[in-house]
């Protein structure tokens, strides 16, 4: 079953050190936390073995690009080569669902993970798939 995150993307950032404590910072603990929001209101099942995730990040065309360049977005010619990365993308997404769609992400066992632009509201779609 498809579930959209809707909302600026996010990337997983690197935990920040504390006195010796590491911290993971808090807007990546916000948005891990409405990722599983939406998956439990989406979704909800629990996976027991391995699993193939497939996530497509959809980035907000800025209002600053020129005709011709959202004409290039449109034929499939320009691409989003934009932060967050998509490893981190695919961390934060994965991480979040630890112990609600899996016991543990190390499941994941296949994994694509898509840029795209879209002229819709910005958001990432993911799909988990039993194997």
């Amino acid at each position: 079953m498809l579930v959209k995150v809707e909302g600026k993307i996010k990337g997983k950032a690197r935990p920040r050190v504390f006195n010796g404590h590491a911290m993971t910072p808090k807007d990546s603990v916000q948005y891990e936390n409405w990722v599983k929001i939406c998956y439990q209101r989406q979704c909800g099942k629990h996976y027991e073995g391995p699993i193939r995730a497939n996530i497509i990040a959809y980035y907000k065309v800025p209002k600053s690009y020129t005709k011709k360049k959202i004409q290039a977005i449109r034929d499939n010619i320009d691409y989003p080569t934009k932060k967050p990365d998509g490893d981190n993308i695919a961390k934060i997404i994965l991480d979040s669902l630890n112990k609600i769609a899996y016991e543990d992400d190390s499941q994941i066992v296949e994994l694509t993970i898509i840029k795209r632009w879209t002229e819709e509201t910005e958001r990432v779609e993911f799909e988990l798939e039993e194997m």
